[in-house]
């Protein structure tokens, strides 16, 4: 035991002190002095494994007192606590000056709670699958966009808008007011004006029986 050895290990203590009490109830943190495997917990901060001081080192500090090879970090592995809930761990090796491993900070994530939230959030976020009627779009429809609408639907079917046959204007204009278009400001007019039609033709296209 040296003095740099207690030192580490004191400072080392400080941080496992306020990252514990940063995360309560969510992270146990814990300080392992690998001096002394018997009883190698020095410090434990919002104790979720329900160990305690004086306790003894676990597999992972055993396996760095061996080896002053192994690695300095391992990090966001896969634990458990005694009561079967998951967690996520990451071990943190401190060497002294000669190269030896004298401590180890250890935080242990109690990933149940944050399960249960991600199946809620899924839960919540889902939507059926199943086959629409038809596919709608949450925003407002523009002038613009009701003149694109019209002229591709003509074109599509080799003629202006005006050159459509009856059936195929009024088919234009029940596609219209199911996609939402006829709610724009001044979409009748629009429309009218294209088709080279009345508005009480417009009227009748939409009040009619489909064919």
């Amino acid at each position: 035991m040296t003095a740099e050895d207690d030192l580490l290990l004191r400072e080392a203590e400080k941080i496992v002190v306020a990252i514990g009490r940063m995360f309560p109830g969510l992270c146990e943190v814990v300080l392992h002095d690998l001096r002394d495997p018997e009883h190698a917990i020095r410090a434990i901060e919002s104790n979720l494994s329900g160990r305690a001081v004086g306790d003894p080192a676990t597999e992972l500090g055993i396996a760095r007192i061996q080896d002053p090879g192994f690695p300095d970090i391992v990090q966001n592995y896969p634990n458990r606590f005694p009561d079967g809930r998951p967690a996520k761990s990451t071990s943190i090796g401190i060497k002294n000056s000669a190269g030896e491993y004298v401590a180890a900070i250890c935080l242990n994530l109690d990933v149940s709670l944050f399960a249960s939230v991600a199946r809620s959030i899924g839960n919540l976020v889902r939507t059926d699958d199943q086959e629409q009627p038809l596919t709608e779009t949450l925003r407002a429809r523009t002038a613009d966009e009701l003149r694109t609408v019209i002229e591709e639907f003509a074109a599509a079917r080799g003629h202006t808008p005006r050159s459509l046959g009856s059936p195929a204007k009024k088919e234009l204009v029940r596609s219209l007011k199911t996609r939402g278009f006829l709610q724009v400001k001044h979409s009748v007019p629009v429309v009218t004006e294209l088709l080279g039609v009345s508005r009480a033709t417009v009227y009748n296209y939409l009040r009619s029986p489909a064919e």
